[in-house]
């Protein structure tokens, strides 16, 4: 903040004493009411009656919702919270059951807002209960990725498959869905793919979830003395990694950290002392620790499910040992940009969904064997050989990954050899979970012009880039058969003309660069029904 002369600072707070420390003159303090009744019950019904699973024209269910709005205190989210909770009830019975014996124990004044929050909260599903409960290991006010969080609850076995037709992830996504729409998360960003979604907790949400957690599982700071620190905790969550040897408990499930603080100095012996001591752990989350090795004991910690070393800058090598933990399910390795390579034996991580190996570049290549890994559902990168190794795996192991989900990046595609037998072999076609293929061809030495044609993917790809292809001028016939396309992006390219894209009817992006070569684009607008030239890209932002 510049400071200028005429500015002024808004401090808001739910205390009354922290009112009167900032501020010295208590003319400057405005306490803020409720919602009017009418406020309050025009935010009510527009919950409330939403999904329709009430009629918003019963009397009945009018007068007892007026009466019910009437008794959230005029607070914007218990009132959202508790419409959401009656949206789902069908009966008039329940409206005034709820109404009768359950709001009616809770007295309307300021410290009891968490009650009356609660009774949303009682009326979850025992699933759903534990899914929230969880959530109070994040600190207050941060932004949540959703996909993690998922992956945290799947960890805990939280999430249970029912229909072999849907993934774990999607199961678990379900059940954040029902949680925001009962207004348990909120400022939801980011809807296009699961793993952009970010979330927040009100405060007074987060307030409930620590409330109702019981006493295994807390934040943990520098405030907390030892004694605080309960041998009895199984999940915790640090900012301070000198605080970890402080905790005996043997039995702890959980140690996250969501500092972002540099822990270069507070690093050494930190990964012994953890596999010495938390050998239950099932989550252990310790990016951005600049470790240089991982302990080869690593895989004494045999019920781990989650492991996140992302951004370990200094992280050269994995100890094949990791391969030995079987029960793991997400590899984080994101920005670890020194790691060289992956361990050799990584077909042993039989129950492996996530590898994240995103802004990876020092990776060479990948291990053999990954191919075997048909639980994989995330694969950032997939890095070709430029040597041709015979210690790393083609692009025939991408054959039977067809649970891929998010992007696929496939880089150096301009050193496969037997190319189009590779190409067909990557069975791209057969991915339909992908909403995002980078194809990236830097390194060809254009002696052999490698056609895209046996690159098709599937037509429900969201989003193609092609990055540094310099083949023949001739676009695959594929491309107009990819009607789902948001995105396209061409980089680095050496060809005279593109197709029209006129037949994408969803494009809404085509981002062009460094296509020196490029002189036009084909003008084959399709006919309309009358005989007209339909718009020449309808969509296009």
């Amino acid at each position: 903040m510049g400071g200028a002369k005429g500015s002024r600072i808004i401090v808001t707070t739910r205390s009354l004493k922290v009112a009167k420390i900032t501020n010295k003159c208590q003319s400057h303090v405005l306490k803020l009411k409720g919602l009017s009744d009418d406020d309050a019950w025009s935010l009510f019904k527009k919950i409330a009656f939403e999904q329709r699973y009430v009629d918003s024209t019963n009397s009945t269910f009018v007068e007892e919702g007026k009466q019910i709005s009437k008794r959230c205190g005029g607070v914007p989210l218990v009132i959202k919270t508790i419409a959401s909770t009656l949206s789902l009830k069908e009966s008039e019975n329940e409206w005034h059951s709820f109404k009768e014996y359950e709001l009616a124990k809770i007295s309307q004044i300021e410290g009891d807002i968490l009650h009356t929050l609660k009774l949303s909260y009682d009326h979850l599903p025992s699933h759903l209960k534990q899914c929230f409960t969880y959530c109070r290991l994040y600190p207050k006010d941060y932004e949540i990725n959703v996909q993690m969080l998922i992956q945290f609850w799947i960890a805990q076995g939280f999430v249970k498959q029912s229909n072999p037709k849907q993934s774990l992830e999607e199961v678990g996504f379900g059940f954040f869905k029902e949680l925001a729409e009962k207004c348990f998360f909120q400022e939801v960003k980011g809807r296009n793919f699961l793993q952009e979604m970010t979330c927040k907790m009100h405060d007074l949400t987060h307030d409930l979830a620590e409330s109702v957690g019981g006493t295994e599982g807390s934040i943990v700071d520098s405030n907390l003395s030892v004694g605080e620190i309960g041998e009895k905790y199984r999940h915790i969550s640090i900012n301070d990694v000198s605080l970890i040897p402080l905790f005996k408990g043997k039995k702890l499930r959980n140690l996250l950290q969501f500092s972002n603080k540099s822990h270069q100095n507070k690093r050494d012996g930190i990964l012994d002392f953890i596999i010495s001591n938390y050998r239950c752990l099932r989550v252990l989350k310790l990016d951005g620790f600049d470790f240089s090795t991982i302990p080869l004991s690593i895989h004494k910690l045999k019920h781990l499910r989650y492991l996140d070393l992302s951004g370990n800058k200094d992280l050269k090598i994995l100890p094949n040992s990791i391969c030995k933990i079987q029960n793991l399910q997400v590899l984080k390795l994101d920005w670890c940009d020194g790691l060289e390579k992956l361990p050799n034996k990584i077909e042993k991580l039989v129950n492996l969904t996530h590898l994240g190996c995103r802004g990876c570049t020092g990776l060479t290549h990948m291990p053999r064997g990954i191919g075997k890994l048909s639980s994989l559902e995330t694969l950032s990168r997939f890095i070709v050989d430029k040597d041709g190794s015979h210690c790393s795996a083609d692009l025939s192991d991408l054959s039977g990954l067809n649970n891929l989900r998010g992007e696929l990046r496939i880089k150096n595609l301009g050193f496969v050899q037997n190319a189009k037998e590779k190409f067909k072999a990557a069975n791209l076609k057969e991915k339909q979970h992908l909403r995002l293929l980078a194809l990236d061809w830097i390194g060809d030495n254009d002696d052999d012009e490698k056609s895209l044609e046996d690159l098709q993917p599937h037509p429900n790809l969201k989003n193609l880039r092609i990055d540094g292809w310099r083949g023949d001028a001739k676009f695959p016939s594929w491309l107009s058969l990819l009607t789902n396309l948001v995105a396209i992006s061409i980089l680095w390219g050496n060809f005279k003309h593109l197709p029209s894209f006129a037949q994408l009817p969803c494009l809404k992006r085509l981002y062009i660069f460094s296509c020196t070569e490029l002189e036009y684009m084909d003008d084959n607008s399709p006919k309309g029904s009358q005989g007209n030239t339909e718009p020449f890209f309808p969509l296009l932002k």
